[in-house]
């Protein structure tokens, strides 16, 4: 008995040391919106009173509402977008059966290995060729295919009961009207989990926009956190605001749909 009281202490002692860590990076994040950037660079952990100014000071240099509005409007596209195809393509790839589905999914999951370093010229040729330079859609067009979401879509559809479907070709319904009406509407968690996953990689993104985005009214969060941090003489206190602002809609998307990305998370790894 106590024995296991001491290996329990030491668990948690040891759990509560690893979230600290985990967190750390984000409370120094947050007490730094509140300090001077000559504070920060002091390594000063208490809380002042420098957030309204902070704030003050970034609304003055940045046009904050629609670089916001910009990142909000490529994340939803991209996410909805990635979405509908993936999920569409993952259920073609389970669902039709043929001599050849296996070694063509193969191909694609092998287009993973591609670093996108590779792949930016060619996409930089052909938005050109496209007339998509410093636009909007020059950077969501090469974000809505997904190979991991094809991937982790597929193994979530090799849990739903196949009978359902056939069921429903036999009642005379057609593809699209059993994806959308029987099979969308089954597969919240996964949608869910694979709406956090998209989101919060389109609104990270930063090489592509670099790439693309030259104007300073189509740049995004992570490009104004990139310049605000690029500068002669950086205001840390306002980096880390700007930081923060950038965080939160991540921070909801995720605990709005925490609950359906495990469920789906732990549906996915059971095959």
């Amino acid at each position: 008995m106590k024995r296991l009281k001491t290996s329990t202490i030491f668990t948690y002692l040891f759990l509560i040391i690893v979230s600290f860590i985990s967190l750390f990076p984000f409370i120094w994040m947050i007490i730094g919106t509140t300090n001077k950037s000559v504070d920060i660079l002091r390594g000063k952990f208490t809380f002042g009173n420098n957030l309204l100014e902070n704030f003050q000071n970034l609304l003055a240099s940045y046009n904050l509402g629609k670089i916001l509005i910009n990142s909000l409007k490529i994340s939803l596209i991209v996410t909805v977008g990635a979405l509908l195809i993936s999920s569409l393509a993952a259920y073609g790839f389970e669902i039709y059966a043929s001599n050849i589905r296996e070694k063509i999914y193969s191909i694609i999951l092998g287009t993973m290995m591609i670093p996108f370093a590779a792949l930016m010229v060619p996409l930089f040729k052909l938005m050109t060729s496209f007339n998509l330079i410093d636009s909007h859609w020059g950077v969501i067009l090469p974000m809505l295919s997904s190979v991991f979401l094809i991937f982790f879509f597929r193994q979530n559809f090799k849990m739903y009961p196949k009978e359902i479907i056939m069921a429903a070709r036999v009642d005379g319904a057609n593809e699209l009207q059993i994806f959308f009406s029987i099979v969308f509407p089954s597969m919240r968690s996964a949608y869910a989990a694979g709406a956090i996953w998209a989101f919060m990689n389109s609104w990270n993104s930063y090489l592509w926009p670099l790439v693309i985005l030259q104007s300073e009214e189509k740049k995004t969060m992570t490009l104004l956190i990139s310049t605000l941090a690029s500068g002669y003489t950086p205001d840390f206190g306002v980096i880390m605001t700007a930081v923060v602002i950038a965080t939160l809609p991540m921070i909801i998307v995720f605990f709005t749909l925490q609950n359906y990305f495990i469920k789906s998370i732990l549906g996915s790894m059971k095959q």
